[in-house]
């Protein structure tokens, strides 16, 4: 079979550029309209030290704090301590818990309570609701007046979990 080249074969090809454009700007507005702007993620506290005189006294190093969650077979709370201290079982008792921590780091954002650990020791059954609770009371509170957290604690850990006998 042999292939001849005709007059047609040899001429340009011509694309529509006009509806070419069009798809182009249609997919630029859907882009666009699509766009979801975010606000950058992130916990961004920065800590600068504050120049203090070189005659300052260090401050006193803060004991670590003992929070311990005793509860019942169902997983009820039934005692809250913090150290040796008997809170009580009530929700009032996650408020003693904050008021207590506020009096041991003396006041919110102070350099010192950047050291202060907090541990958590609750019991096998505990509910999580609880441990949820005591964590957020430890690390602070929100201040409804200037609409910010005062942060208390950044540090929490939890003491090995103890079956029950």
């Amino acid at each position: 079979m042999k292939l001849t080249k005709g007059k047609d074969s040899s001429s340009k090809v011509d694309v529509p550029m006009a509806p070419m454009i069009d798809i182009v700007f249609q997919l630029l507005i859907f882009f666009m309209l699509n766009l979801k702007i975010i606000a950058p993620e992130g916990n961004f506290n920065i800590n600068l030290p504050i120049n203090a005189p070189a005659n300052a006294q260090q401050d006193v190093a803060l004991p670590d704090i003992k929070v311990g969650l005793r509860s019942d077979r169902d997983g009820n709370l039934v005692q809250l301590t913090l150290g040796s201290n008997n809170l009580g079982n009530d929700n009032a008792a996650f408020d003693r818990l904050n008021a207590e921590i506020l009096k041991l780091i003396g006041r919110p954002g102070n350099p010192a309570t950047a050291q202060i650990e907090v541990e958590l020791d609750a019991d096998y059954e505990c509910q999580y609701k609880y441990v949820v609770k005591a964590i957020s009371r430890c690390t602070g509170r929100f201040d409804p007046q200037t609409q910010q957290i005062a942060r208390y604690v950044e540090k929490i850990k939890f003491a090995p979990p103890h079956k029950p006998k």
